[in-house]
């Protein structure tokens, strides 16, 4: 049972997201913060087609934070007043910080991940491959190369960002899987996500049943087909879950300048993941 709302007035402060395929998750998770932190606060997910506006309406209507998904994390970037060093490193932004008309970004996932590769003790020599290219590839490929991981293939279809992204950070670069196998697989893609790709699996079976280690960040639903897989072969997994509960909580911490403690954290993930 999630705590009781405060009554939305004049004063209520609104923190929102912007996303292509926007879901419920940020709504969720920070809404139950605020009423358990008896914060007058309103968080809502918005879609848009119409970037420059909707980041115009953020500084104009002194909206405090903006959560920025796909497609969005690097389009947005012209717009904005200034980067923090996270989101400077890789040049994607998944959240905006509005102080008084200045909009700063910065980038939680990189930080997420990190803490999940030292979380889950992966060795810094373990082969990867990771599946993607776009703002969440640049921000879990980064934190892997800052993390000490050297031996890695990042396999995207698109032939400009897949090889940018493996030059810039000192991997290979593949366009297909074809025969790809490494001891740890990483997808960085839509599929397995709620929608039009939720049966899609990021690997085939050949290469989960030959990895050791199977890392998905797609969120919702947490139990991916990839996901699913791996465990049944019993494979060592990570999910997006995991890395979408801390990224939200910097961007809480970020907007409101207030740290939940662990146990109101992960009320407020079983609330937004159930």
């Amino acid at each position: 049972m999630s705590p009781t709302r405060l009554t939305i007035g004049r004063d209520t402060t609104l923190c929102m997201s912007l996303s292509a395929r926007p879901g419920s998750f940020g709504s969720r998770f920070h809404n139950h913060l605020y009423a358990a932190l008896g914060l007058d606060w309103i968080y809502k997910a918005f879609s848009t087609t119409d970037l420059p506006a909707a980041i115009g309406g953020v500084r104009a209507l002194g909206i405090r934070g903006c959560a920025i998904s796909m497609p969005f994390k690097e389009a947005v970037i012209p717009l904005l007043d200034a980067l923090a060093p996270s989101a400077r490193a890789i040049e994607s932004v998944n959240t905006i910080v509005n102080d008084a008309g200045r909009l700063t970004g910065h980038n939680t996932d990189y930080a997420a991940i990190r803490t999940l590769l030292e979380r889950h003790t992966i060795a810094p020599s373990t082969p990867f491959v990771l599946r993607g290219s776009g703002g969440m590839a640049k921000a879990v490929a980064t934190a892997l190369r800052d993390a000490g991981f050297r031996d890695g293939a990042i396999v995207a279809r698109n032939e400009t960002s897949g090889p940018a992204l493996a030059e810039t950070l000192g991997f290979d670069w593949k366009r297909d899987l074809d025969a790809v196998r490494a001891p740890m697989l990483i997808n960085v893609t839509p599929l397995g996500m709620t929608g039009p790709d939720a049966q899609a699996l990021a690997f085939d079976d050949d290469a989960i049943a030959a990895s050791e280690i199977v890392f998905d960040v797609v969120a919702m639903p947490p139990e991916t087909p990839f996901v699913a897989r791996a465990r049944a072969l019993g494979k060592q997994v990570i999910t997006g879950d995991e890395v979408i509960v801390l990224q939200a909580v910097d961007q809480f911490v970020l907007y409101t300048g207030i740290t939940p403690s662990a146990e109101q954290i992960a009320a407020a993930a079983r609330h937004a993941l159930t």
